[in-house]
């Protein structure tokens, strides 16, 4: 099923990315996508309390006057609460299935997983209380189906039920409740949602502007075009057996009708544990390599790769050898082995007057001096006579491997941000290849968050360590396809030896000039 889900997943993001471009693609910024709805909620529902009144007789004309006679604004105004309600809820499923597709529900980021649980429970909570307040057939049906649902528990004392026997049982305090609980639950959502985010580095709670611009433009229409309107009013003595349900919100209520209480209670609740438990269940991922490794000697305490570690795995103390200096110190249970801190450490330079290419902090699976070692030897076994070219992947972008030719080196890894600038210098100045190019996951889409980031921001000299700028950019490229985009790889690959074939080109011709001038 997982495997499935992130084939799918890779088609959409691969459709939007050309439908929206990656800056834009609703794919990568689901839970930014999320907060935005929250806030258009919010904002309307503020408005919509102001003409609402919390009474039994008040509640479903109040609503239809704000729905019918203002409907200029107040109905355009409960169509946009009604319709980014259910945005919400859409956005955070497909935020859940994609993040469990793509594994990232493990590791270090079991916190944001299993908080993200709760929440759930929180919105539905939240939008299934709207849905009381307009006080009709629907609301009625919910109500009454819900209190069954909840005296089925042994907690409640006095029957829920009881309330919605007829229209007598109801008194106005009841709606009185049910504002302040769709208020607090709400209130109670957001600061869940900051909770659950509380450890992601640089988390995005606000979307691309052209999306939330996109977005609201899209809310409109639809509020437009199809507003939301209200069903008969209830009347609790008369029965109501059949009414039209919102299936993002109100899907539980048909299982309870046919399925019973326990049933319907057994169900979520198991759900949720599985849910809760499933970042420590037994994978057939591959197992985690041993964590990033400080060495002190090499470690001048810049705290570089503390900046750029997406984990806060990262912290800084005084030096074991160096008076006066601070050394970076590896969190275990937080670190995943990125290696995007090799990457930002400075001792990382092949450059360096040492023996051996020794560095600050490194992973144990592909140390500094590991990789360099492999570019050297893979590049000096290609062909010479042709634009040789350097290729870098991720492990969880597009694949490499099969691109690796008598003119092409290929090495995967973690993260490409491993890759420290002074690699690319250093392959390019000892002549050891024409080009290189540096692949990994979606532009605003990394597995570890920021590494692709990070790489942009070194290369275009905006970030430390950065890539020098006696480094002709025409011999460097950076592309971030994700592993949907293999193939466009491919073709990447074929134009930048193309291109470097005929700088060559251009190059010898130049050079022939310049002996015919002599």
């Amino acid at each position: 099923m997982k495997t499935l889900l992130k084939k799918g997943f890779n088609q959409l993001d691969s459709l939007f990315s050309k439908v929206f471009t990656p800056a834009w693609n609703p794919m990568y910024q689901l839970g930014a996508l999320a907060f935005f709805y929250f806030w258009v909620v919010a904002v309307t529902g503020v408005y919509l309390f102001i003409f609402f009144e919390t009474s039994i007789s008040g509640a479903y004309s109040s609503i239809e006057q704000i729905t019918v006679g203002q409907w200029y604004l107040g109905g355009v105004m409960r169509s946009f609460h009604r319709y980014a309600s259910a945005a919400m809820g859409i956005t955070v499923t497909l935020h859940l299935l994609r993040e469990f597709a793509l594994d990232r529900y493990s590791g270090p980021r079991w916190f944001s997983w299993v908080s993200g649980i709760p929440l759930l429970w929180l919105l539905f909570a939240s939008a299934i209380g709207g849905y009381w307040l307009v006080w009709d057939q629907q609301a009625q049906y919910i109500a009454v189906l819900t209190a069954e649902w909840f005296d089925w528990l042994p907690i409640m004392v006095d029957p829920m039920a009881s309330n919605f026997l007829n229209e007598s049982t109801l008194s106005d305090r009841f709606f009185s409740l049910l504002v302040f609980l769709h208020i607090g639950i709400p209130l109670a959502l957001l600061l869940g949602m900051f909770i659950h985010i509380k450890r992601v580095t640089a988390a995005r709670s606000n979307p691309a502007k052209g999306l939330a611009a996109g977005t609201l433009l899209a809310l409109l229409a639809i509020s437009l075009w199809q507003p939301a309107l209200s069903q008969a009013p209830a009347n609790l003595d008369v029965a109501v057996t059949k009414v039209g349900l919102d299936w993002i919100f109100l899907n539980p209520y048909p299982l309870i009708n046919s399925w019973g209480p326990g049933q319907t209670w057994a169900l979520l609740v198991g759900l949720s544990t599985l849910l809760t438990v499933l970042p420590w269940l037994p994978s057939r991922r591959p197992k985690q390599t041993p964590v990033a490794m400080v060495y002190p000697p090499d470690c001048n305490g810049c705290g570089w790769c503390l900046a750029d570690c997406p984990y806060e795995a990262i912290s800084m103390k005084e030096h074991d050898y160096k008076p006066g200096h601070k050394q970076s110190v590896v969190d275990p249970d937080l670190c995943v082995s990125c290696g995007i801190c090799a990457g930002a450490c400075p001792s990382s330079s092949p450059f360096r007057h040492v023996d051996e290419l020794t560095t600050g902090i490194s992973i144990p699976g592909l140390h500094i001096k590991e990789l360099l070692s492999l570019t050297e030897t893979k590049l000096r076994e290609l062909d010479v006579g042709v634009p040789r070219i350097m290729l870098y992947g991720c492990d969880h972008g597009s694949v490499v491997e099969g691109m690796q030719s008598n003119n092409v080196a290929t090495i995967s890894m973690p993260c490409s941000a491993l890759v420290p600038p002074a690699f690319v210098d250093y392959v390019l100045r000892q002549d050891l290849a024409e080009g290189v190019l540096i692949s990994g996951c979606c532009e605003g889409d990394c597995y570890h968050r920021l590494g692709n980031t990070w790489m942009d921001q070194r290369f275009a000299m905006e970030r430390m360590p950065m890539l020098r700028t006696r480094v002709p950019r025409e011999r460097v490229r950076l592309r971030w396809l994700g592993a949907q985009g293999t193939r466009e790889l491919g073709r990447e690959l074929i134009d930048f030896q193309q291109q470097l074939a005929e700088n060559s080109a251009d190059v010898d011709l130049l050079q022939l000039q310049e002996v015919g001038n002599d």
